[in-house]
Parts: structure tokens; C-alpha cells; sequence
């Protein structure tokens, strides 16, 4: 029988804490589609002292001015912390997929999971520009319909449609925004399969959701696949157009993504 030395096992462990305690934070992104993503990055990129002009200046990239932050691919590396971006696909099955596959194939584990994107904003609660930090992430379309309603599948007893977002990130990030002088929120963001695009449905979901504040496709799988890894999460998104009937000459897609740009510069601070 091999002897085992205690005090050479809790040096050796004592070891690995201290090798672990110097690795670089290490955050997993996810964002539906290519510009997203290349939004992200750009924010990434810049110092922290340019949010304000990140939101005017929405493709000038700073690499130089901050020469410790290495970028390969879709990796973002600065001294304190790690970020992958990665492609979530649209829609919440796509997402949980390709956020479960990012999880795996990492070589460390991550501390922490980004939902980020463009999204559609409740009129009132938060208008075109405006950054939404999900205080909840709610999956509003799974249940059932009935002639009395829509019934949840928390209802049903087949599960819940409510994902936790990580409160000491969501609520330090919706108020660094804030100081940062960006327009911010910190409130419920749906998950639906289909958008909304009538003035009915989307009276029908503030009904259901009164601390709604934003819906999107995507962030209900991300946090399903996160929390499956034991991983914190948060949805952050920035609102492209009004919640109701669809208009697309309403929209405002390059304000947002330069809204979300702006947002990842302040990200960095929140995450070290």
C-alpha cells in the first residue's frame, strides 16, 4: 500500500489553489450573429475611459492604445481576464446547443456566461439605445395556450421558465453603465421563439410580465446550458426597436450595436 504524506498532499494542493488563483478570469459570450459579435469585440478592445465615445464612434478600434490586450480569432485577453465570443445561432434551442458546445470544448472551465445581443424595448421602459441588464431571464412562450389564457409551464408543473441572472454581476454592471453615462436598466428580459410583432401581443406579454423591460430569442437557452455547468449568467442587450407592430423602418440596428459596444467597454471593469 502506498503511504500518502499529509503535509505533501496539502502542499501540493496548496499549489494547484495558488496556479488557479493566478489564472486570468475567464468569460464565455454569446451572441446570435456575426455583427453582434463584432460589436462585442470592438468594445473589448478599448480602454475603459472611451464608453462615451465608443457610442459615436462605433468601428474605431483602440488596440494601441491599450498594447496589453491581445486579440486572436474571437478571443479577447487582457492581463486580468479572458474572453471567448462565440456564435449562439438564433433562436433558444440553437443557443443552449452551441453554449453547451463552448462549455465542453474549453480547456478551463469559465466563470462566468454572457448572453449578449440586440433586442426589441417595451415602450416606456426602455426606448432605442437603451442597454438592459437582465435582472431575471424569462422564457415567455413555454407553456401552453388555453381559453382562459396562456398557462407557464411552471403552471403545468413541467419545469420553470425562469432562469436566474447572476445578481452580483447584473446589478454591478446595470449601475457601472449607469456611472458610465449610458442609458441602462436593470429588469426582466423575455425568451420568445417568436417575436412580437402586433400591438396585442405585445399588451398581452406586459400583462403576464409587468417587470419586463426587453424580449429577445436567445437568452433563456444560454442560461439553461450555463446553469446545467454550474456557471453563473447574465443577459445584457441593447434595444434596436419598439416591442409591437412590426416596422422596419423603425428600427435603429446600428445605434444599438454601437450601444453595445459602448456596454463591453464598461464589461471589462465589471468582470476583473
Amino acid at each position: 500500500m502506498t503511504h500518502i504524506d499529509t503535509n505533501e498532499a496539502l502542499a501540493v494542493q496548496r499549489s494547484i489553489s495558488s496556479d488557479a488563483a493566478m489564472q486570468p478570469k475567464r468569460v464565455l459570450i454569446m451572441t446570435s450573429v456575426e455583427a453582434e459579435r463584432e460589436a462585442v469585440l470592438r468594445g473589448l478592445r478599448h480602454s475603459s475611459t472611451s464608453a462615451a465615445a465608443t457610442k459615436l464612434e462605433p468601428h474605431a478600434e483602440s488596440v494601441s492604445s491599450q498594447p496589453e490586450c491581445t486579440e486572436t480569432n474571437h478571443t479577447v485577453s487582457l492581463p486580468q481576464l479572458h474572453f471567448d465570443v462565440v456564435l449562439a445561432g438564433v433562436g433558444s434551442a440553437a443557443a443552449a446547443v452551441h453554449t453547451t458546445r463552448a462549455l465542453l470544448a474549453s480547456p478551463m472551465p469559465y466563470d462566468l456566461v454572457i448572453n449578449a445581443g440586440i433586442a426589441g424595448g417595451f415602450k416606456g421602459r426602455a426606448e432605442i439605445g437603451t442597454l438592459v441588464v437582465a435582472s431575471e431571464i424569462i422564457c415567455a412562450d413555454l407553456g401552453a395556450e388555453s381559453e382562459e389564457g396562456f398557462i407557464s409551464i411552471d403552471k403545468l408543473g413541467f419545469g420553470s421558465a425562469y432562469a436566474a441572472a447572476a445578481k452580483p454581476y447584473s446589478a454591478h454592471l446595470a449601475k457601472a453603465l449607469g456611472e458610465a453615462q449610458l442609458s441602462a436598466v436593470h429588469a426582466s428580459i423575455l425568451t420568445l421563439s417568436t417575436v412580437t410583432g402586433t400591438r396585442e401581443s405585445a399588451e398581452e406579454l406586459l400583462a403576464r410580465f409587468p417587470e419586463a423591460a426587453a424580449e429577445a430569442m436567445e437568452g433563456f437557452g444560454v442560461a439553461a446550458a450555463a446553469e446545467a455547468a454550474n456557471v453563473p449568467v447574465i443577459e445584457l442587450r441593447a434595444i434596436s426597436n419598439p416591442i409591437g407592430p412590426r416596422d422596419r423602418s423603425a428600427w435603429r440596428i446600428g445605434d444599438a450595436l454601437r450601444a453595445l459596444e459602448a456596454a463591453c467597454v464598461v464589461l471589462k471593469e465589471v468582470c476583473a
